[in-house]
């Protein structure tokens, strides 16, 4: 598993390292295929630039604390605390390979229809497992992630973290401008598994 060590840098470099990770969260996990880094300080599309709470909560937690929050009245977002290195600031976790309890995530994610979707025609059929965690919003349904979670420490949590596995080469990611935001929207430090297909969003947009 990863350890405390690996967030004690900045969230650039643990956001672009942490692709390819695998997030392990009770009897489901995934690989991570994207990410995005938000720095506490001259960053305006960080919480910490207009919330209070986020710059107590990085005063509070250690360094590999979950940071969850609800976004838009619609979804639970999940982020990791970066702390202590260079910068502090925030990795969220936008896109996961599904790799295991898949059945559990589709229920989840599906559930009036028991992991199943109705097409077009009306006929019954599976959806792809490439649309289970193929966003923010989507990746916590799946894994039962929720304000429960929030400060979770991530390093030290039965059941709950990070751990390498090899899965995407280190050469084998790209970085593009994050997603979703209004503010500091130059900035590339969106991080993607190349040619992944359970992106949220394709590289360019």
């Amino acid at each position: 598993m990863i350890d405390r060590a690996f967030f004690q840098r900045d969230p650039v470099t643990c956001a672009r390292e942490l692709i390819g990770c695998e997030l392990v969260w009770k009897s489901c996990a995934g690989v991570i295929v994207e990410t995005e880094a938000y720095a506490a300080v001259g960053d305006e599309a960080c919480h910490t630039f207009a919330r209070p709470s986020a710059r107590a909560f990085i005063a509070s937690q250690q360094p590999g604390a979950a940071y969850v929050y609800f976004n838009y009245g619609m979804y639970w977002l999940f982020n990791v605390l970066v702390k202590g290195g260079t910068e502090d600031g925030f990795v969220l976790i936008r896109a996961l390979q599904p790799i295991r309890g898949i059945p559990l995530m589709r229920r989840r994610r599906f559930p009036q229809t028991g992991g199943s979707r109705l097409d077009g025609s009306g006929a019954s059929g599976p959806r792809p497992n490439q649309s289970l965690c193929s966003g923010p919003g989507k990746l916590t349904i799946a894994m039962a992630i929720d304000g429960r979670d929030h400060g979770r420490d991530l390093c030290a949590s039965p059941g709950a973290g990070f751990r390498r596995n090899g899965l995407v080469p280190e050469r084998d990611w790209v970085s593009d401008i994050r997603v979703g935001i209004s503010r500091a929207t130059h900035l590339p430090w969106r991080f993607l598994a190349m040619d992944s297909p359970f992106i949220s969003a394709k590289r360019g947009r």
